[in-house]
C-alpha cells in the first residue's frame, strides 16, 4: 500500500510503498477514508533533531484518521463488524493507569513523554489501512456523519473540547474567551464555545481569510494581531480582561497576548506548541490567575464531539488532497494558506 512516511529527522516526508498489516488478536485493520494533516507534524518534520523523540524511523504519519473497519483480529468483536464507518481515538495509552482507567489515555500515567502513538512515532493514518492495536480506540460514528467529516474532529475538534472543559465553570453568561489563532484548530474552538457555552467569543488571527472564518462559525468578534489588540479587548471588557483566553498558537507573542488580557481569577490554556513561554511570578499575572497546559483530549470527550458533529454544532473546514498528492498537502500547512483544516483522502478509484 501507499504511505506517507517520516524516513529521517528535519527531512520531508517521503512517499513510498509499504506492506498491507494484518490484524491480531484483538486488533482492528481500518481503511482509511480520511486523515487530517496537523501543524504538530510540520513541527515534527522540521524541528526536531535526532534523539529529540523516542521513536524509531521510518513511520507513517496522520495522527488524525476516520475510515471503515477492513478486518477484526481474534475472530471478531460484537461491537464493530466489517464496512462500520469508524473514528480512531488518537493518544494511545496502556489503558490501565488511573488516567487511562477513566478515559484520560491522553495523560497515561505509564507512558514516558513522548511516548509513541499512531502518526507521532508509530505508523498513522497517512497510508491506505492503519492496524489499531485495540478496539476501545475505534470509535463508530453516528449517522449522518462520514469519515471525511469525523477525521479533523479526532484532534481539531478533540483537543479545543478538551480545553474548553478546562475552563467550563468560568464561562457563565456575561463572560469573555478569547481564542488565539483561529486556524484548523482555532476555528473548531470557536464552534465548541458557542455550542456548549454562554460566553462571548473574541478571536484574534493575524489572516483576514481566517478572521472572516471564525466569524462565518460564531465568533462575535474577530481581530487583527497589532500593538493594540490587547487595548481593544480590554475596551470590549470594559477594563475588567477575558475570562478565559486559549491560545491555539503558543509563541512568546501570542503568550504575551494572553498574559495582558487576561482578568483577574482568569485562565489561560496553552493548546500551540509554538516554542513560546511565558514567564509567572506572583505580580506578574493578576490576581488567581491559572496558567495551565493541556494535550489532546479524553475518550468519553471524543464521544461527545462527535455527538456535535453529528447534530451539525461542530463542522470541520476543510480542503481535501489525494493520498498521492499528500506532500503538497503538507506545503500547503507549512505555507500557512489553508483555510480550516488540510486533510487527505483515498486516491479516486480507475
Amino acid at each position: 500500500m501507499l504511505a506517507l512516511q517520516m524516513t529521517g529527522w528535519r527531512q520531508d516526508a517521503l512517499l513510498r510503498e509499504v506492506p498491507v498489516p494484518r490484524p491480531g488478536p484483538g486488533e482492528v485493520l481500518v481503511r482509511i477514508g480520511a486523515a487530517g494533516v496537523c501543524h504538530s507534524d510540520i513541527h515534527v518534520l522540521t524541528e526536531f533533531p535526532e534523539g529529540a523523540m523516542p521513536w524509531q524511523l521510518p513511520f507513517t504519519l496522520g495522527h488524525e484518521n476516520a475510515g471503515w473497519v477492513e478486518e477484526i483480529g481474534g475472530g471478531g468483536m460484537l461491537s464493530l463488524e466489517p464496512g462500520q464507518p469508524v473514528a480512531l481515538y488518537g493518544p494511545w495509552g496502556c489503558g490501565v493507569c488511573t488516567a487511562c482507567s477513566t478515559g484520560a489515555e491522553n495523560y497515561c500515567r505509564r507512558a514516558a513523554s513522548g511516548a509513541p502513538v499512531p502518526g507521532l512515532g508509530r505508523d498513522g493514518g497517512m497510508a491506505e489501512f492503519l492496524l489499531v492495536p485495540a478496539a476501545r480506540h475505534v470509535f463508530p460514528l453516528p449517522d449522518g456523519l462520514t469519515p471525511l467529516q469525523a477525521a479533523p474532529l479526532t484532534d481539531a475538534g478533540l483537543t479545543p473540547y478538551h480545553a474548553v472543559e478546562r475552563v467550563r465553570d468560568l464561562l457563565a453568561p456575561g463572560t469573555t474567551t478569547v481564542v488565539i489563532g483561529a486556524g484548523g484548530l482555532g476555528h473548531l474552538a470557536v464552534q465548541v464555545l458557542r455550542a456548549t457555552t454562554a460566553s462571548r467569543v473574541v478571536v484574534v488571527d493575524r489572516r483576514p481569510e481566517a478572521r472572516a472564518l471564525a466569524t462565518k462559525v460564531g465568533a462575535d468578534v474577530a481581530l487583527d494581531a497589532t500593538e493594540t489588540t490587547a487595548a481593544e479587548i480590554r475596551d470590549l471588557t470594559d477594563g475588567q480582561g477575558a475570562d478565559a483566553v486559549l491560545d491555539i498558537v503558543g509563541t512568546d507573542g501570542t503568550l504575551t497576548l494572553a498574559a495582558s488580557v487576561i482578568g483577574s481569577d482568569g485562565h489561560i490554556v496553552l493548546v500551540g506548541i509554538g516554542g513560546g513561554s511565558l514567564p509567572v511570578s506572583f505580580l506578574g499575572l493578576p490576581f488567581g490567575v491559572r496558567v495551565s497546559t493541556t494535550y489532546w483530549g479524553t475518550r468519553p470527550e471524543l464521544h461527545r464531539v462527535l455527538a456535535l458533529a453529528a447534530r451539525g454544532d461542530l463542522v470541520a473546514e476543510t480542503t481535501a488532497w489525494p493520498l498521492s498528492r499528500a506532500p503538497e498537502a503538507y506545503a500547503a500547512v507549512r505555507a500557512g494558506t489553508v483555510n480550516g483544516r488540510a486533510v487527505v483522502v483515498p486516491d479516486p478509484q480507475g
